[in-house]
């Protein structure tokens, strides 16, 4: 067996005895991947979603789990549905809503949630700073959220895919945990068509110098390099094992 690639993110954390499945990417890639890796999914403690996107919960249709799983998430994602004329986008949703309808047992919520101690869900993240867009194409994705860990070396915050702005997330990930900025893993939305503030989040990081900085799923090849000669962060892709 291979370990297996796509377009999405989703990945499988350990935190203090607690096992989390943050996103599910666009397939069952992910279960794959976790057979692959020695993980067993039906331990997963809760599943977290970071926002409503397809890449990031048509997972879901192909979940496998034995029994009804806490799910938390912004409630927009139990109806949101991508601007389209595609009968076949539009049945993904349905499916996605009705997984979610049927088979987990759903922990809506809009605001910051400590699901276990010293781990949050962000809900709703403020956007404050001048340079991100702070949303994608004409939606506000209010629904766009991240995850944020309490640890003795600082504040970790693992995101999908960051359309409310990598650096708006970490700002309120400091204000949520109380620490300073330790680990920054995941997707950061610096994609070249859409002009990314690709050197303000930069100097972001360069004042913040978390130790531990890993774009990787919504960076292109650019933004990867410029993150690479900033910081020398390195390309983590599926089937990478981090340990902090």
């Amino acid at each position: 067996m291979n370990w297996l690639a796509e377009w999405g993110f989703s990945a499988f954390i350990e935190f203090d005895g607690h096992h989390i499945l943050f996103d599910t990417g666009f397939s069952d890639v992910y279960r794959h991947n976790a057979r692959l890796a020695g993980i067993d999914l039906q331990t997963t403690d809760y599943i977290a979603l970071s926002h409503f996107h397809r890449d990031h919960t048509r997972g879901l249709l192909h979940h496998g789990f034995s029994e009804k799983k806490k799910i938390i998430l912004h409630p927009r994602i139990l109806s949101a549905v991508l601007k389209t004329d595609d009968p076949a986008i539009i049945q993904d949703f349905a499916d996605i809503h009705r997984v979610l309808a049927n088979d987990f047992e759903v922990v809506p919520s809009t605001g910051v949630l400590e699901f276990a101690p010293g781990a949050f869900f962000l809900g709703e993240i403020p956007r404050n700073n001048s340079f991100e867009p702070g949303c994608f194409e004409d939606d506000a994705m209010e629904d766009d959220t991240a995850l944020a860990f309490r640890t003795d070396k600082g504040a970790v915050v693992v995101s999908g895919c960051s359309h409310a702005g990598i650096c708006n997330i970490c700002e309120y990930a400091k204000q949520v945990t109380g620490q300073k900025l330790y680990a920054v893993i995941g997707g950061f939305h610096l994609l070249a068509e859409e002009s990314p503030p690709v050197s303000e989040t930069i100097e972001y990081f360069k004042g913040e110098n978390p130790p531990v900085l890993l774009p990787m799923h919504c960076v292109d090849f650019p933004a990867l390099v410029a993150f690479h000669n900033a910081f020398g962060s390195q390309k983590f892709s599926a089937g990478d094992v981090i340990e902090l």
